[in-house]
């Protein structure tokens, strides 16, 4: 891929404080691998504070995905995909972004 705009946003950003990097396995569950990880997401929400967190994960053919989670000082939640290594996909970056994210089962934008 020449010329990725998500990715070039990706690798030219401020970097945040990092709440870690969690890999999951087929079938694990990010709420039960990743608490830790989330509860510093939450602190930093509560705080009005910056954080990145990095999940990676597979998909059912076992290639792998990363998540890229920032959370901005406004309480904005930007996510990032790295999907170039899925052979079945669009192999490209995406990205979307919540100002209200939800933490309960999962870290996501309602989108």
């Amino acid at each position: 891929m020449l010329n990725d705009p998500v990715k070039e946003r990706w690798e030219s950003r401020t970097e945040f404080s990092s709440c870690g990097e969690v890999s999951l396995d087929q079938r694990e569950e990010m709420q039960k691998q990743a608490a830790r990880e989330i509860v510093c997401l939450q602190r930093a929400l509560k705080n009005g504070e910056s954080a990145e967190l990095k999940v990676t994960y597979p998909t059912v053919e076992g290639d792998p995905i990363r998540e890229y989670y920032r959370l901005t000082p406004q309480g904005r939640l930007e996510v990032y995909t790295d999907s170039t290594d899925d052979h079945y996909s669009d192999q490209e970056w995406s990205f979307a972004e919540c100002y209200t994210p939800e933490w309960l089962a999962e870290i996501s934008c309602d989108l």
